[in-house]
């Protein structure tokens, strides 16, 4: 399959130089990739939040779900329990999901649930233009905190690490191949698959030098030692912006899955004519 399969009729807003233009270019990809290996695409379901993360599922001719705010993952693991047999592929940003729906993510890293996050990090809110979220760098001079943020970021692959992730990686918007590379692994994994993608956006915090100049691949790394893992995503703690940016994966295991508990429900095959009746008797009496 042909990546530019994937797109669809409508018009792409994001600004110029966005890095979200890499993301879709790389899942497509992917996506594609995987079509041809036996993944067909009709057992895959994109979800997204609330930003400009979550236009990608307008551009992706793909079964797709809008949440709201923060609520990616919830509707991601009632999809994946319902039908475990469907690859379910969240995207979110670091507001969406770190500030609004932090409670879910840790949760979801606990239960080691098999979806995966991707996090378009720009690291500000994007959409409503230009407030500091948590993984802004203090001093972050935004709308909302125009003398500079007081608060320290957030490490969110820490988090994920210590909260039970099974596969934790960093990648940049500059470096597609790599990537690519992450997307298809952590898609595959079995287990909750987090991907932080370093995603920049031009018009409220553009980072792009800072990358170009900090960022680079590990190599070598003993992938299922967690106190290894650990060492090297606390190297850079979203603060600094002169230290070396660790991009790759940081950690893999295999675990027990939440989903795999639910496996007796694709069993069950709802009465759907019962169910419209039900639904109709319903709403004559509302009425």
């Amino acid at each position: 399959m042909n990546p530019k399969e994937l797109a669809t009729a409508s018009q792409v807003t994001w600004c110029p130089g966005c890095g979200n233009f890499s993301i879709m270019s790389a899942i497509r990809a992917v996506l594609a990739e995987l079509a041809g290996k036996g993944l067909p695409l009709e057992n895959v379901v994109l979800v997204s939040g609330i930003g400009c993360h979550a236009k990608i599922v307008d551009y992706m001719n793909v079964n797709s779900f809008y949440s709201i705010h923060g609520r990616t993952i919830p509707v991601a693991s009632a999809i994946k329990i319902a039908n475990p047999d469907l690859t379910v592929i969240c995207f979110s940003g670091d507001g969406d999901s770190l500030a609004e729906g932090l409670d879910h993510l840790i949760f979801a890293a606990k239960r080691n649930i098999d979806i995966t996050m991707i996090l378009h990090d720009n690291r500000v809110y994007g959409l409503t233009t230009g407030q500091f979220t948590p993984t802004s760098p203090q001093g972050f001079a935004g709308k909302s905190t125009p003398e500079g943020a007081v608060e320290h970021p957030m490490n969110p692959l820490d988090l994920m690490l210590v909260s039970g992730a099974t596969y934790i990686a960093r990648g940049y918007t500059h470096g597609i191949e790599q990537l690519q590379t992450l997307f298809r692994e952590a898609i595959l994994h079995r287990g909750f698959s987090f991907v932080d993608v370093l995603q920049v956006c031009v018009s409220y915090n553009n980072l792009y030098d800072s990358y170009n100049k900090w960022t680079y691949a590990v190599q070598g790394n003993n992938t299922s030692d967690f106190d290894e893992a650990q060492k090297i995503i606390r190297s850079w703690n979203y603060d600094r912006s002169d230290a070396p940016i660790p991009l790759g994966k940081f950690y893999q295991i295999d675990k027990e899955r939440f989903d795999q508990s639910f496996k007796s429900l694709g069993q069950y095959q709802p009465d759907y004519a019962q169910r419209e009746r039900r639904i109709k008797d319903l709403l004559e009496n509302f009425i």
